[in-house]
């Protein structure tokens, strides 16, 4: 009798199913980042319907980025952005470096995604120069990315600024495709018509270093771009052109001659040479710099040739060079980075963790203080090739959006950059004030929940894709994002149409009922009471 016992009991021992212990999902607080904030709660709460513990850890932005991309083994699901920086006009920057296995330790592909098909569609697409046919390829990534879900798309923001039409004349602000008139060009070309000479803008993100070897943030990128130059700049029509290049030759599929201008000088009265150009790009490649190393990658050999022309060799022909490298890498200067790096090659640390007393670039303003919490100031370069309109670019944090619009309103900035509220009383208050102009454009970039892939259960793709089918991208939408987004289940934004995967997005099928059904057929227990792994899966054996 007691041996049957034991038996029937450990019989249902055996075939118990483990249950999934409590998630924790990160957010950036709500007066920082409200339509995240309420995405995330709304998450949240159909999660639960499927039988998931969910907890809710709400924590500023430099705080989660710290626990998310220094600690990529300790934590499950976080709220995460891609900005439409000018540079991802080209799919390539996204579709590669975001889920390549590649980038998976060090670079961005933080989740640490791995599938080898996936792997060799990107490759192949960055090599392809046919367009039709590269185009086909970066299709194929989307659809399969939307199949096994790594990430949960959200949308594409349509982004509102505004700014104070009686201190700049609105044709000098510059739309640019995809990024709107938060850009380069309208830093560049924005001109006063009054005695306020300064652009003074917000932002809702702490900056987390001035870094040209560092990428750490949305606000961050702002800075870096304004104070170093790049030998190309993707132009306002989303195509790259030569800028501190003035001229360049493809000699060959895998090999590209570049002249640089003659008079450019870096802040410090130095000049920029050609030596400083492949020091920059060796920099990128040589470890010091992880996020930068993948832009740098395909470069097999670089060469100064004559006084000002260095010639780059790739190791493939590349279709997206111009835009995804030589537009995105900061020429720093030798003589400052040099002595740095060589010290730090002797350490653990890398380039990401220095922050220069006095950042020294090349470009259109130069770096004039920071106070931590509070502002940043630059001044523009006069001897700049294209000096700026204004005369000083002012960045001041303000964490809270009602404040950062209050300060619009009241003259304390006249450009703002940075408004995670609700869009339409930012339109409100244009219409009743009469000297604020608002311009929203889709985005290229995009809001996501970012699974850890390392971690179980997030390392079943049956598992993503429940918790993603289980969230109507339309709530997000109209009730976190006021209606002013459009719904994404794809990397490549709409406003990127010759490349976005429309299907993948209007095929896509969303509610508890396809969640719920997704969990019960990949086997798992407990659906919307208190959800377990299939049978024979635990924790410990999904490690």
């Amino acid at each position: 009798m007691g041996a049957g016992i034991a038996a029937s009991l450990w019989a249902t021992a055996s075939f118990a199913q483990d249950p999934i212990r409590q998630i924790e999902l990160l957010s950036r607080p709500q007066a920082a980042q409200p339509a995240e904030f309420q995405a995330i709660q709304l998450i949240a709460q159909e999660w639960r319907k499927l039988g998931l513990d969910v907890k809710v850890n709400v924590m500023p932005w430099s705080q989660m980025a710290d626990a998310v991309w220094y600690n990529r083994d300790t934590w499950d699901v976080t709220a995460w952005q891609m900005t439409g920086r000018p540079e991802r006009s080209d799919p390539d920057e996204i579709i590669f470096n975001l889920f390549h296995s590649s980038t998976a330790e060090k670079g961005y592909n933080f989740i640490g995604y791995n599938n080898p098909a996936y792997d060799k569609i990107v490759e192949e697409q960055r090599v392809t120069v046919d367009p039709e046919q590269r185009k086909a390829l970066v299709i194929e990534a989307q659809e399969i990315l939307a199949a096994d879900q790594p990430n949960m798309m959200l949308v594409h923001p349509q982004q509102a600024f505004a700014f104070d039409k009686t201190v700049f004349d609105p044709t000098s602000v510059v739309d640019q495709s995809g990024i709107g008139i938060r850009s380069y060009w309208s830093w560049l070309n924005i001109t006063p018509t009054g005695d306020q000479k300064d652009i003074i803008v917000n932002s809702s993100d702490n900056v987390i270093a001035v870094n040209p070897l560092y990428i750490s943030g949305v606000t961050d990128n702002w800075l870096t771009e304004l104070i170093y130059d790049r030998l190309f700049r993707v132009g306002a029509d989303g195509l790259p052109q030569p800028w501190l290049a003035e001229s360049f030759e493809w000699r060959d599929d895998t090999t590209i001659a570049v002249t640089l201008r003659e008079g450019a000088t870096f802040h410090d009265g130095q000049p920029v040479t050609a030596e400083d150009v492949v020091f920059s790009y060796e920099a990128t490649t040589g470890g010091e710099a992880p996020m930068y190393a993948p832009f740098g990658s395909n470069v097999s050999g670089i060469a100064v040739e004559g006084d000002n022309t260095v010639v780059f060799t790739l190791g493939t022909q590349s279709a997206s060079f111009l835009t995804s490298s030589l537009a995105k890498i900061n020429i720093i200067p030798k003589h400052v980075w040099d002595p740095v790096l060589a010290d730090l090659s002797t350490k653990d640390e890398n380039a990401e963790s220095h922050q220069e007393d006095m950042p020294i670039g090349s470009g259109a303003f130069k770096f004039v203080r920071w106070l931590p919490n509070e502002e940043i100031v630059l001044e523009a370069n006069a001897d700049h090739f294209n000096a700026p309109k204004a005369e000083r670019f002012i960045l001041r944090l303000v964490p809270n959006a009602e404040a950062a619009l209050g300060m619009l309103r009241s003259g304390e900035i006249n450009f703002l950059t940075d408004f995670q509220g609700d869009p339409q009383v930012l339109l409100d208050a244009a219409e009743q004030d009469g000297d604020l102009e608002v311009v929203s454009t889709v985005d290229i970039g995009f809001r996501y929940v970012a699974f850890n892939l390392r971690r179980p259960p997030f390392d079943d793709p049956a598992f993503r894709r429940a918790l993603s089918a289980a969230v109507d991208r339309r709530l997000i939408v109209n009730a976190a994002f006021k209606k002013f987004a459009v719904a994404s289940n794809s990397v490549v934004s709409p406003a990127l149409e010759y490349w976005h995967a429309a299907d993948v997005v209007d095929g896509f099928q969303a509610g508890t009922d396809v969640a719920k059904s997704i969990l019960e057929e990949a086997g798992y227990g407990g659906v919307g009471d208190k959800l377990t792994y299939p049978e024979g899966v635990s924790e410990t054996l999904a490690d």
